[in-house]
């Protein structure tokens, strides 16, 4: 379970419940970190948003052009606007629901 992630010189870092590392990857192979939940991280590197879990293991990822911006990651999905729709995806990028804003 992840509950925080920090970034320490050029790598990331999650930490569980207890504060001690899980784990660590150096961001010029994932990108910039957008947000995290428990169970997930959510990163961009160049135009690909992609999730990693806590051990910084792939999950999936998808072109920015599919998705639009990030908004937030909560439980187990991720909302992304994307010109005047909002959606929410799973953590392998599966639409769930779109509504207009």
């Amino acid at each position: 379970m992840i509950t925080d992630v920090i970034r320490k010189g050029s790598y990331y870092q999650t930490l569980n419940d207890a504060g001690k590392k899980i784990s660590e990857k150096h961001e010029s192979s994932i990108g910039e970190l957008q947000g995290f939940t428990d169970k997930f991280m959510v990163f961009r590197k160049g135009s690909y948003f992609a999730t990693y879990d806590e051990t910084f293991k792939k999950i999936s990822e998808k072109h920015e052009s599919h998705l639009g911006f990030f908004k937030n990651a909560v439980g187990s999905s991720m909302i992304f606007i994307k010109g005047s729709y909002v959606a929410t995806y799973d953590v392998m990028f599966k639409k769930i629901s779109e509504r207009h804003i």
